[in-house]
């Protein structure tokens, strides 16, 4: 974020308001010709613990970091003063990345499952050695909140760790034993391995499947403002951020952006595939024919809504998701366009009742967006809901992180009536 992403977008905000650039040790003047500074941004980089220490004694006036903030934190925080961190606007997210496993490039091995990877990280495995690296810190403590900590795992401390990310991919290369997980885009010549289930769904890490959150290791790049009032040049600076001309520049920085992309329905066929392999007593046909005829006239964004676990409260990167829609309607870039907010869920349960739920889900998704508008939704922008349960899953019932990927809310676009 230090080195490549945040650079890059300060360099395009000067460009896009006419300003001069100049970097020092410190960080970035932007300034205009007659040499009057418009914005001093400097950048410290830290541990994650020590940044967000930083940030809590009101020593920084905003905090990046590779990993949401965990309960402990969050409460530090509105302790000190700072406001809720686990509510937008004060979070927010800035780009996506994800942590992809991958073994040597000479391995046989495609495929992984979440029991084996989690067991090779918290040292219990006999097949692999895991490698980690010291810049990766805080994606790996994100992944052991998510995927280890409720099961009581953590990463072991004897984890065989390389400074950084190239000596890592130079013992993956020697070794047919060593397991990693780098981040997206830097796989380097190593085999990336997709994330299977028990029911022969596979997910794989990809550019759309990180802007849909179907990968399940996607890992959202945070934002935290304090809540206290800022230079109305920052706010500007901020406010560019969620632009077009600020997500282009994200993609080409080698991040996953946050700008809604189509999905085609006819560029759907495995996941329509996995939705006949699952039909049966719970979801009959009827039903299946039923979701095609709604969403064929329409087209899937790439923008979906998640929840926290066992929460009706939508996630960090999906309340990101609200406000980066709401902007994009503000703007405009919905008129004349129905809005339909689609909730699927699960399978656990019986299929009328994870319908209602997949329902009351989407509403909830409505909901926020209209408030995030301030309840002004444009005239001639229709938000819309429908909901199909546990017709079209995306990852096996039967793991947690699967559940989890099956509870969603997509957003699906037609012409306005």
């Amino acid at each position: 974020m230090a080195d490549v992403l945040i650079p890059s977008l300060i360099d395009a905000y000067a460009r896009d308001q006419g300003w001069q650039v100049r970097e020092d040790a410190e960080g970035f003047s932007l300034s205009r010709s007659t040499g009057a500074v418009q914005l001093d941004i400097n950048l410290s980089v830290a541990d994650t613990n020590v940044a967000f220490d930083t940030f809590a004694a009101h020593e920084a006036d905003v905090l990046l970091s590779v990993r949401e903030l965990n309960s402990r934190e969050v409460s530090t925080a509105e302790a000190a003063g700072l406001g809720r961190l686990d509510r937008a606007p004060q979070a927010r997210i800035l780009a996506l990345d994800a942590l992809v496993p991958v073994v040597g490039a000479a391995s046989d091995l495609t495929t992984i499952d979440m029991a084996t990877l989690t067991k090779a990280f918290s040292g219990a495995s006999d097949t692999f050695n895991v490698i980690t690296a010291q810049t990766l810190k805080g994606q790996l403590e994100g992944f052991e909140d998510r995927f280890m900590s409720p099961f009581g795992l953590a990463v072991a401390a004897e984890t065989f760790t390389v400074s950084d990310l190239q000596p890592l991919l130079g013992e993956l290369s020697i070794s047919s034993d060593h397991l990693a997980l780098v981040p997206y885009g830097q796989t380097g010549t190593a085999q990336p391995l997709a994330l299977n289930g028990p029911c022969g769904l596979q997910s794989r890490p990809a550019f759309l499947s990180l802007k849909t959150e179907d990968y399940p290791l996607t890992f959202p790049m945070f934002l935290y403002l304090p809540q206290r009032s800022r230079h109305p040049q920052v706010d500007r600076f901020l406010d560019w951020m969620r632009s077009p001309s600020a997500q282009l520049v994200i993609r080409r920085a080698g991040f996953v952006d946050l700008a809604a992309v189509p999905i085609p329905l006819a560029d759907q066929g495995d996941r329509l595939a996995a939705a006949i392999s699952a039909a049966g007593e719970e979801v009959p046909l009827g039903e299946l024919q039923r979701m095609i005829r709604v969403l064929s006239p329409q087209v899937r964004m790439s923008t979906t809504f998640r929840f926290e676990p066992g929460s009706t409260r939508l996630d960090g990167q999906s309340r990101s998701n609200v406000m980066q829609l709401a902007q994009a309607v503000r703007d405009g870039r919905f008129g004349a366009k129905r809005l339909m907010f689609v909730g699927f869920s699960d399978g656990r349960g019986p299929a009328e009742a994870n319908r209602d739920l997949s329902a009351a889900r989407a509403e909830a998704v409505r909901r926020a967006v209209a408030s995030a508008l301030g309840g002004n939704v444009p005239t001639n922008v229709m938000l819309d809901v429908e909901a199909f349960g546990e017709a079209l899953p995306m990852a096996c019932d039967d793991t947690i992180w699967g559940q989890q990927t099956n509870r969603r809310v997509e957003l699906w676009v037609s012409e306005a009536d």
